[in-house]
């Protein structure tokens, strides 16, 4: 068997050592904003604050959040911080929510983003002849190219397939045999649906290793995955704004919450309502300020994720908890604050339903009304007895645990929409 990928050294240096190097290239980060970036130099002028303030790592709270309103306002290119002729590569959002965000990175950037990822999937357990199947979408998307990069600079062979074609990817997967695949968590089902569509067991194929990211999940869809598929799941975290995938990852040995890349990338927990950091431990709204990032310098950008920051385990790094729900994802029913991942949690018990599921969000007079639409395992599809003590316990369970009633809809198998991409769980049709 061949060995494990080494570390590098800064994955178990002391916390003074990466304490000590966090403040050096804090430093650079707050004076290469504000020197570089007119967006940055007006913000920290408003605040009152010069990067010179920074005396310890506790003053990077004095200086302003960041948030994707900024990129917004800022279209396409005004919070650059680098000349034209200095830019490698423009990835941006979808824009779905309205105009994307765009981001930029230098050759240098793109150096460090490889090598993250790299990091990313040495951390998942990657071993030297591994081929890495990539279902993340190609383009301006940050995920298949941030991959594709990674993987190569770890030394493994990619198959830079990307997504939708969901046959053809079963096909390639039997036919290639890679050992690991990078995918969101939804598809990875999408594509174990057409495994045993085609008759294939999952569980037979040669997959290895899952590196599954770009949209929350659960430690109970981890472990539906892993024994559907027979694999290791493990979660990378990243957002566009900060680079892309490979800001943190999870560790194979472990499985415990992504690790934090802490050389280049300084993490806060904030409450998201007062902006107050909280100590490690506590649970609140994650915020990044980038460290080495050239064209797009990032400083205490708002992530909307909820998490808490905790020790590292097996790196000296912090980790986070494994990322669940969104402050702007948080869903209001009845006066209910309600995460799709909660429901998800309650479907994943009901084992007659699939894990596949949408909550369609509708008006009735001044109520609001939530439908849960889902679909049974295909084995189950003809017990119609099953399904509807599935979906009354399922009802039940939200109801109890949650504290909304949820009228339960089962549909036929392959009912629900499947997405190549960021499933879309959540269809809001009340009025605004």
């Amino acid at each position: 068997m061949t060995t494990p990928l080494p570390l590098e050294p800064i994955e178990t240096a002391s916390r003074d050592e990466l304490a000590a190097l966090q403040f050096e290239r804090l430093k650079w980060s707050l004076n290469h904003a504000y020197e570089n970036s007119p967006v940055y130099r007006q913000k920290f002028d408003e605040a009152g604050v010069h990067p010179s303030d920074l005396k310890s790592l506790a003053d990077l709270a004095r200086f302003p959040f960041t948030t994707k309103k900024d990129l917004r306002d800022s279209y396409p290119f005004g919070m650059f911080a680098v000349p034209q002729d200095q830019i490698s590569r423009i990835h941006a959002s979808s824009g779905t929510t309205g105009k994307p965000t765009v981001v930029a990175y230098t050759a240098r950037d793109i150096d460090t983003w490889a090598n993250l990822v790299a990091r990313s999937v040495r951390a998942a357990g990657a071993r030297r002849g591994d081929k890495v199947h990539i279902s993340y979408g190609y383009g301006l998307f940050t995920g298949g190219l941030g991959a594709h990069y990674g993987a190569e600079r770890a030394g493994l062979t990619v198959i830079p397939f990307g997504g939708g074609q969901t046959e053809k990817q079963v096909q390639l997967i039997q036919d290639f045999r890679p050992d690991i695949i990078m995918v969101t968590p939804s598809y990875m089902l999408a594509i174990a649906d057409e495994m045993e569509r085609q008759g294939i067991d999952p569980a037979t194929c040669s997959l290895r290793i899952g590196i599954f990211g770009a949209e929350p999940w659960t430690n109970d869809m981890r472990a539906a995955i892993e024994q559907r598929m027979g694999i290791t799941a493990v979660d990378i975290y990243g957002l566009s704004e900060v680079m892309g995938p490979g800001v943190a990852s999870e560790c194979a040995e472990t499985k415990d919450g992504p690790t934090i890349w802490e050389d280049h990338f300084y993490p806060e927990v904030i409450d998201p309502d007062t902006g107050e950091v909280l100590p490690d431990g506590e649970f609140g709204e994650l915020v990044f300020t980038s460290l080495t990032k050239e064209a797009l310098p990032i400083i205490r950008y708002r992530t909307r994720d909820l998490t808490r920051l905790l020790p590292g385990t097996a790196r000296t790094m912090r980790r986070m908890e494994k990322i669940t729900g969104r402050s702007d994802d948080m869903l209001i029913i009845r006066g209910v604050n309600v995460f799709p991942t909660q429901i998800e949690e309650l479907l994943l018990k009901q084992h007659a339903l699939a894990p596949h599921y949408q909550i369609i969000l509708t008006k009735e007079g001044p109520m609001d009304v939530m439908t849960l639409n889902c679909e049974p395992c295909p084995e189950t599809a003809p017990d119609y007895g099953a399904l509807d003590a599935a979906s009354k316990q399922l009802a039940y369970d939200i109801k109890s645990l949650i504290g909304v009633t949820a009228k339960v809809n089962v549909l036929e198998v392959n009912g629900i929409e499947r997405s190549v991409g960021k499933a879309r769980r959540v269809i809001d049709k009340r009025p605004k």
